[in-house]
């Protein structure tokens, strides 16, 4: 996911970039990365760091402690997260085709009630749903 993700680095400098490409490019500069690997042996991008291994305990505190949101990437890191029970908003784009195989959005034997708190409808035919965790 990182590999995907470090285009953000300089995709603003792109000449056909789109504004919406160059608002998501800065923002993504801008924030702070957690890479999470056991084999990746460096990053390129700036505030980015790794670690080994996914601890719950320090996500929950580093949760805890940011005046800022987290956005958790892949589907691997999201189903930890998911069982740690750290994820209290998915959002989720759902487009008008299928493809199938890979690895599943929602990790298996999980049960998470959900709220929709909002939605949109595009020309396309892609939605996309933004819900919060319902406290058990």
């Amino acid at each position: 996911m990182y590999e995907t993700m470090v285009y953000w680095e300089t995709a603003h400098l792109e000449p056909d970039q789109e504004q919406a490409g160059i608002d998501y490019a800065l923002g993504w500069q801008k924030a702070e990365k957690v890479v999470f690997s056991r084999t990746l042996a460096d990053v390129s991008s700036e505030r980015t760091r790794i670690e080994r291994e996914f601890d719950p305990a320090a996500v929950a505190r580093w949760k805890e402690e940011s005046p800022h949101d987290f956005t958790v990437d892949g589907p691997t890191l999201a189903a930890h997260a998911i069982r740690a029970g750290l994820v209290d908003e998915y959002q989720m784009f759902i487009g008008p085709g299928i493809v199938g195989g890979g690895l599943p959005f929602f990790p298996d034997g999980v049960h998470v009630d959900l709220e929709l708190l909002d939605d949109h409808r595009f020309d396309s035919g892609l939605m996309w749903l933004r819900y919060q965790v319902k406290p058990r």
